[in-house]
């Protein structure tokens, strides 16, 4: 109880700073699009963000750069903890009180908020100014809602494949050459396992399965959800679960037993050579010293070439005026030419201005990232996935950790799945 109403109480004081940050713009039914001017006597528009860790400060040049460069508008960041900024979303949207003009959003919470009638079509507002030629067409379409755009895409992080170069080059392997398919990753992955603490590769039982498990799903040529049906107890999701399980059943290349986090930390002690996670990894690998390798995930399924990703776009709240439109429109096209701030968090951002030009490609790992863009598959179309997936998730770590078989587990998931579905 306590701990329920501590959070409640961080939730109320944070709303109550923002609040104060804003200048008492609110946008309920007295104050929505009312005209709010910077010190400097500019147009001022609000942007919420999620980015609490040190992809913070990148945004934030960004932001700081678009205001010095003119003096019409001025952006007004406010970083909101990744741990509660949904939940200060939808208490912001459902007061209708102090809301941002600009927010950022996970590709995957959008048709949620879409539903929910909380979400602005960007269709109508974009105009000229905002060129949706100069983005990839997949976080376009990763943005849209029943083919209406609802955000301007900001990145797009797929899982990625890591390796420990030196342990590749003590275990004969070529240290620049990761494996790109399943016979090659289980061959190095038992070449890269001594027997004596260091494994090939360490499978997670919990995060970032929320990747790695949708990812071979889709390389099998499977669907998770498809229709208003749960597919989790279908034949390539049951296949992408064996085979996962086999690798510490049968090949013996991970330990049994993984708690969260676990893989990581093997992987930053050297003793897991081999990792896929996402591309916000990249910090923590650089700080530790790691003399690591980065490149899109190896071809683990059966049938194409896929990856799961997710997305950041922003996304203008229903309630915001039209008088904010330009000073919004402004900035995101600002964004999308001077993006390469993003990208130096270890970031790929979706705007072709950025991800093609030299200085992008001669990065290490968000050219990588960017190799993956074409073939990504995002969440399934439908309203919260987190609860929906949740079944699936927990069929995995049952599954991994030898307390159940993959098609009893799975079959479970699917039940409990399409009862939430529905």
């Amino acid at each position: 109880m306590k701990r329920f109403l501590s959070g409640k109480l961080f939730i109320i004081l944070l709303l109550m700073v923002l609040a104060a940050c804003s200048n008492g713009n609110e946008a309920g039914s007295d104050s929505a699009g009312e005209n709010t001017e910077s010190a400097s006597g500019s147009e001022k528009i609000t942007l919420w963000v999620p980015f609490s860790g040190p992809d913070g400060p990148k945004m934030q040049e960004i932001v700081d750069e678009f205001n010095s460069s003119q003096d019409e508008f001025t952006v007004d960041y406010q970083v909101v903890p990744q741990s509660e900024y949904y939940t200060t979303v939808d208490l912001t949207l459902n007061d209708n009180r102090n809301v941002p003009d600009l927010m950022v959003m996970h590709g995957d919470q959008i048709l949620t908020y879409v539903e929910n009638d909380l979400l602005k079509n960007l269709d109508d507002i974009t105009g000229d100014t905002v060129n949706l030629e100069d983005y990839n067409e997949n976080a376009l379409e990763g943005a849209m809602v029943d083919g209406e755009l609802y955000g301007i895409p900001l990145d797009i992080h797929p899982l990625m494949f890591y390796w420990n170069k030196d342990l590749f080059e003590a275990a004969g392997l070529d240290p620049d050459v990761p494996p790109t398919n399943r016979e090659e990753f289980v061959e190095f992955a038992q070449k890269l396992t001594d027997g004596s603490g260091q494994y090939g590769y360490v499978v997670p039982t919990l995060w970032p399965q929320q990747f790695i498990m949708p990812t071979i799903v889709y390389q099998n040529g499977g669907q998770l959800i498809e229709d208003g049906q749960v597919l989790y107890d279908s034949e390539e999701v049951v296949e992408a679960l064996e085979f996962q399980r086999s690798l510490i059943s049968e090949y013996n290349v991970s330990p049994s037993d993984v708690q969260q986090d676990g893989e990581v930390t093997l992987f930053l002690q050297g003793k897991n050579a081999m990792h896929m996670n996402g591309p916000w990894m990249l910090q923590q690998w650089e700080d530790a010293g790691l003399n690591f390798g980065v490149a899109p995930v190896p071809m683990l399924g059966t049938e194409q070439e896929a990856v799961f990703g997710n997305s950041h776009n922003f996304v203008v709240p229903e309630v915001v005026g039209e008088e904010k439109h330009e000073a919004i429109k402004q900035f995101l096209s600002f964004t999308a030419e001077n993006g390469m701030a993003w990208a130096e968090s270890g970031q790929a951002p979706a705007a072709k201005a950025v991800y093609e030009s030299d200085e992008f490609q001669e990065m290490k790992q968000q050219p990588e990232v960017a190799k993956q863009f074409d073939y990504t598959q995002f969440s399934p179309q439908v309203r919260n996935w987190g609860q929906l997936s949740d079944p699936l998730m927990e069929a995995v770590n049952e599954v991994l950790l030898g307390q159940k078989e993959p098609r009893e587990a799975l079959e479970e998931a699917t039940n409990r799945a399409q009862q939430r579905l529905n």
